[in-house]
């Protein structure tokens, strides 16, 4: 049996007027007006998914937490 996954990566890219936040292991995508929004977002969309689910199958460990990986665009800051 596979190690059960201690966290959530998601990736934060800014898109034309919001920040998109998105979970490829777990099919969670979010978007906010602002980074402090997007996360806080983020947090409670995984959260409902998560809701009420045996995180095991989803190869998690018991409170996983989110790891983001933020996209930036070094040529037009």
């Amino acid at each position: 049996m596979a190690a059960l996954q201690k966290t959530i990566k998601a990736f934060v890219r800014k898109g034309e007027q919001h920040y998109i936040a998105e979970c490829l292991e777990i099919n969670v995508v979010t978007q906010g007006k602002t980074l402090d929004e997007v996360i806080a977002n983020l947090q409670e969309a995984v959260a409902l998914h998560l809701e009420d689910e045996d995180i095991e199958e989803f190869g998690l460990a018991p409170n996983p937490t989110l790891v983001l990986t933020m996209e930036l665009d070094p040529l037009h800051a």
